[in-house]
């Protein structure tokens, strides 16, 4: 080999071997993993898109607005399809400003599905939601299963928009049927028993405006402690009767809604929590 040949060698064999070196990589060692740790995900909201299947994709996949997976309603002769938009291991932009049992800013904590549904829409009796396909509703619900199987969701963390930012959001609104989903073992539903046992004594004394913002906020809501049935209040009242008592859902306080909320965080209270994290003085614990 001449020295020109050499050094045309040297000039292009260091990149390759520089380049080799990049492809390598930083070597880690796995073999070892952490008891504390839990998933990135710790709540699921639920949504409809307000908008048709071709602008709820684009809105979705290419505005400031995100979610990690859009159910299609039917269109034409094609059944209802998932699709996957923002991996789950991705923070998607769902959300908005938020909370849910003291927990805040949920885009950073949370899965958002959207459900292509017009939501309200203009009827013969004024403004009316639109109903949910059937076979919509069953591919929610298996999508569901496996979101709540691989990230360990707690049953009393699957919510609803309107459950996380109630005066703002009214979806997926009172058409959607929790209760289908409370039947498929993915949301707690009010003991029927325990209703009818509370129900009485609320109707012959309802309790004060107080008492339900404790109830609200006990439930997992961000409601005011003042005392007043202020626009905030009755927003979280209405939205936690929308999604248990579609029927009614005017915001105002009564017996049955008290027995409802009251059931309810009895219930949630009997819930199985995750493993406390190493206590301080157990060998390799860390102050948090």
């Amino acid at each position: 080999m001449t020295v020109c040949s050499r050094h045309l060698f040297a000039a292009v064999a260091l990149p390759l071997l520089l380049l080799g070196g990049c492809a390598t990589g930083l070597k880690i060692d796995s073999s070892y993993q952490s008891v504390s740790q839990d998933s990135r995900v710790q709540h699921l909201v639920l949504h409809f898109t307000a908008e048709d299947f071709p602008r709820s994709l684009r809105i979705l996949t290419q505005g400031a607005v995100s979610s990690h997976y859009l159910v299609s309603d039917r269109q034409g002769d094609t059944a209802p399809k998932i699709y996957r938009l923002v991996d789950d291991s991705r923070r998607a932009y769902h959300a908005g400003v938020s909370s849910w049992k003291g927990a805040t800013a949920l885009n950073a904590s949370s899965i958002g599905i959207e459900i292509v549904n017009r939501g309200p829409i203009k009827g013969p009796s004024g403004v009316e939601f639109q109903d949910f396909d059937d076979e919509q509703i069953d591919l929610v619900i298996e999508l569901c299963r496996q979101i709540v199987r691989d990230h360990g969701i707690r049953i009393d963390r699957v919510v609803g928009h309107s459950d996380i930012a109630p005066t703002r959001k009214n979806d997926p609104g009172p058409k959607f049927p929790w209760k289908r989903f409370a039947d498929a073992g993915l949301i707690l539903w009010p003991d029927a028993a325990l209703v009818a046992q509370k129900l009485p004594g609320y109707q012959q004394q309802l309790p004060d405006v107080k008492w339900f913002q404790e109830r609200m906020q006990s439930h997992g809501f961000l409601v005011p402690q003042h005392g007043d049935l202020d626009r905030a209040t009755r927003d979280v009242i209405a939205a936690f009767q929308m999604k248990y008592r579609p029927a009614r859902y005017d915001g105002q306080p009564d017996a049955e809604t008290a027995a409802l909320v009251d059931a309810l965080v009895l219930q949630a209270a009997k819930l199985v929590t995750p493993p406390a994290r190493p206590a301080p003085g157990n060998a390799g614990a860390m102050r948090q």
